[in-house]
């Protein structure tokens, strides 16, 4: 259990925010009044009191809300806690969406102390239930009554279509037929074939967001631009080939030139990154081939289940 400390609002953004002592929190929407609240997973940002002692021990003397923080919460170490985790306080229901985030540009903290924890211990919520929340509340981890549904997100990879050339046709199916299944599809992402911004993406989606799935199409052939496997296998904790094995494989029975693709299937830490082609009629026949294994997979990667034994 936790105490609130501090409620920081600021109606601009990139400025420190200042303690309100009390904020109403809207439903999938944020803090009224908040430049950061809007429709969108980072409603609500959250920094343990004790990250913040730490820090100001070293000299930092920051005050809440120095970070762009909206809630300082003592007794609860946000970082320690996955994705997914719901946090009460009152009528207020929080969903954990994101941990940490990316310093575009160096604060005045970071330019005085050489560091910033933010990006590192903060995490974001988005708000499931309303209802205001003041200093002194006590916040709690409110336990599931049921499991939520997969994560994904879904990334193309194409030139012509990051630069509006073109339109993408591949992710909108990819995510409908994820949809159809059961998932939720949280990114639709479309960017150009080059191997840093996919492999900054990968990153983020997996150690921040740690969704469970993501689907990448195009950039798996011959082409000099085609760089979806390398950038792929650049993020990589362990190789899970069979999944890109079996596409091959059962592609093959369509079409010779499957045995053209480079596309590869990995994990990063508890996320499942599979490589589609670029065409959605292909896109659509891989996925006939593994859609109905992958629940099992993703629960022997969150420890559902501990083998694959059949029952």
């Amino acid at each position: 259990m936790g105490k609130v400390r501090a409620v920081c609002v600021s109606d601009v953004r990139g400025v420190q925010k200042k303690n309100v002592e009390r904020a109403w929190f809207a439903t999938e929407h944020g803090i009224q009044g908040d430049a950061h609240a809007g429709n969108w997973h980072r409603q609500v940002s959250l920094l343990s009191q004790e990250r913040i002692d730490a820090f100001n021990q070293r000299g930092a003397g920051v005050v809440p809300g120095a970070f762009g923080e909206n809630l300082v919460v003592e007794g609860i170490d946000f970082r320690a806690l996955p994705v997914g985790t719901l946090l009460r306080c009152g009528d207020v229901l929080l969903e954990m969406t994101q941990i940490g985030k990316e310093c575009h540009s160096h604060c005045e903290i970071y330019q005085k102390m050489g560091d910033c924890i933010m990006p590192r211990e903060g995490v974001f919520a988005r708000v499931l239930e309303p209802g205001s929340i003041a200093v002194g509340d006590e916040m709690t981890l409110q336990p599931r009554t049921a499991p939520r549904p997969w994560q994904a997100a879904v990334i193309t990879l194409s030139d012509k279509g990051a630069r509006g050339e073109r339109e993408d046709r591949s992710g909108p199916v990819i995510a409908q037929r994820l949809k159809d299944n059961g998932y939720e599809v949280v990114e639709l992402l479309l960017l150009p074939d080059e191997a840093t911004p996919l492999k900054n993406q990968l990153i983020r989606l997996c150690d921040q967001r740690q969704l469970d799935l993501i689907l990448t199409t195009g950039g798996t052939g011959f082409a000099p631009r085609d760089i979806t496997p390398e950038a792929t296998l650049a993020v990589a904790h362990r190789n899970a080939p069979g999944i890109a094995e079996a596409i091959r494989s059962a592609s093959l029975a369509i079409t010779p030139r499957a045995m053209l693709s480079r596309a590869v299937s990995v994990i990063r830490g508890k996320t499942l990154i599979v490589n589609l082609p670029g065409s959605p009629k292909a896109c659509m026949e891989s996925m006939d081939v593994f859609l109905d294994t992958l629940p099992h997979a993703l629960d022997l990667l969150r420890g559902r289940v501990q083998d694959c034994a059949r029952p």
